[in-house]
């Protein structure tokens, strides 16, 4: 059977809220042995840290996210510290810049942003980012902290921005639009790019795959998107789940798989 980690599942979403331990089945039944379930916003934490002490296989991420900027007080960004320095989470995050959704204060983003990365920086944690329409933001303040690490996930940018994140110690997190055989650029990417730098995602309940559109995405869905992968590199799924569980063991410091 399949060794797959699941590096982007919102598993603690309302939508999974009637039947989260037939979703769980379902993604241990297809391969899908772990999941990193990322926060997205302060009144979250404790439901998501309940979560994953609660199952195995369950690694939270503690962050803001750029989306849910509404929610977000100066007081959050001050006890995050506090909060990472006791749970030890596997990473920070959810967090970044959205400049795609109209009305969200950009300065005010930038500053959260920032923040958090100096926090990862600062407790020597990998970052889960979110950049949509704001890749050269994200990465021009990744190089102004330095010393950080991490995945952009969903990424949709060009070559020459995937080339820049892999030089600053970044990987790029691939879910349901690389399924889409419209997502040419991404697909381009997928199948030239050093494996090294390869994570699968689902963003579930988010980014339904190609031949489920509309439908709620679950966990058990990442085996399409390995197979996805696997078939733009002609290579065997088991060799990608297989690079790929790797990489996110050794980005989100996870015990090796037996």
């Amino acid at each position: 059977m399949l060794d797959l980690i699941d590096s982007h599942s919102h598993l603690d979403a309302a939508e999974f809220d009637p039947d989260r331990a037939a979703v769980l089945a379902r993604a241990r039944n297809a391969g899908v042995w772990r999941q990193i379930v990322p926060a997205v916003a302060f009144d979250t934490f404790t439901a998501l840290h309940d979560l994953c002490a609660s199952e195995g296989g369950l690694y939270p991420a503690y962050g803001l996210h750029p989306m849910f900027l509404a929610a977000h007080k100066p007081e959050h960004l001050d006890a995050l510290p506090d909060w990472i320095a006791r749970e030890r989470p596997v990473a920070v995050g959810e967090c970044g810049l959205d400049f795609f959704v109209p009305g969200l204060d950009q300065e005010a983003q930038r500053h959260y942003f920032r923040r958090q990365l100096e926090i990862a920086r600062d407790f020597s944690l990998p970052v889960i980012l979110h950049a949509r329409r704001a890749l050269d933001g994200v990465i021009a303040t990744i190089r102004q902290i330095g010393q950080l690490c991490g995945v952009v996930h969903s990424f949709s940018g060009s070559p020459e921005q995937a080339r820049q994140l892999w030089k600053c110690g970044f990987l790029l997190g691939i879910g349901g639009p690389v399924t889409y055989p419209r997502a040419r650029r991404l697909r381009e990417i997928v199948t030239t790019m050093p494996i090294e730098f390869l994570l699968l995602e689902t963003d579930a309940p988010d980014q339904p795959l190609h031949g489920h559109q509309g439908a709620r995405n679950e966990p058990a869905l990442l085996v399409e998107v390995c197979e996805c992968v696997a078939k733009l590199r002609g290579v065997g799924i088991d060799e990608i789940a297989s690079a790929t569980t790797r990489n996110a063991e050794r980005l989100f410091a996870l015990p090796a798989s037996g």
